[in-house]
């Protein structure tokens, strides 16, 4: 992957940390509250997504559940985890997801709206990310069809009034879409406000294709700033 991060086929206690260290992450950086979970892909069969309750109270060693990608839900696997299993089906270049609310995504999806690449994170989903324009929980295998379908190549979704959905080659560059996107939406809220909307420059589709990179430790730096002080990383 040209990374520090897992890989597939990893040993699962590898994979189980890898989630945990992204569950954490997210609570520490006001991404999720009480609600949200996160997976990493285990091979083209199954996934491991964190244990069902708030991330931010995932404790050292507290394993998540394999999934399958295709079959029922295990017993105590949170509902919209099926979310997960359309998406791994559906897209093979997808390793990574996490379920986030994020405040000011939410917020800005309440005008039906989504953030435009205004500033260097938002370049990475180009022109915008989608809208799953339905504010209901995604509790049937029929919705979560449609919501991956609707998620198409992007790298994000956004859910009217109900946050959002990040992917990612890797667990941990999802989380890194999540902070990005989070970012966006704070900008492009506060275009909205200034009553200048048209004075804000957007990339345009070639900006954005140099700008979405990932080289420089990019995403890895990010994630070693989300994931700073958590009780599984030994101290430098």
């Amino acid at each position: 992957m040209g990374n520090d991060f897992g890989s597939l086929e990893e040993p699962i206690e590898n994979t189980q940390k890898r989630v945990r260290l992204a569950a954490r992450a997210l609570a520490r950086h006001n991404l999720v509250h009480a609600y949200g979970h996160v997976s990493a892909r285990l091979d083209d069969r199954k996934f491991l997504v964190c244990a069902p309750k708030p991330m931010g109270l995932i404790k050292p060693g507290e394993d998540g559940s394999v999934v399958p990608i295709n079959g029922e839900l295990p017993s105590g696997v949170l509902g919209e985890v099926r979310c997960h299993q359309q998406i791994y089906a559906a897209r093979k270049d997808v390793n990574g997801i996490c379920r986030v609310f994020p405040r000011n995504v939410m917020t800005l999806s309440t005008f039906r709206k989504t953030p435009k690449a205004r500033l260097g994170f938002g370049s990475y989903f180009y022109p915008s990310p989608p809208l799953w324009d339905d504010p209901l929980l995604l509790r049937s295998d029929e919705q979560a069809s449609d919501f991956a379908k609707s998620l198409g190549n992007n790298r994000a979704i956004v859910m009217r009034g109900n946050g959002a959905v990040c992917v990612a080659p890797t667990v941990e560059e999802s989380i890194v879409m999540a902070f990005y996107l989070e970012e966006s939406a704070g900008t492009e809220l506060a275009v909205m406000a200034s009553k200048a909307e048209n004075e804000s420059v957007c990339f345009t589709e070639a900006e954005s294709k140099v700008r979405a990179t990932g080289t420089g430790r990019i995403y890895e730096r990010l994630w070693d700033y989300m994931t700073a002080g958590d009780p599984e990383i030994s101290p430098q």
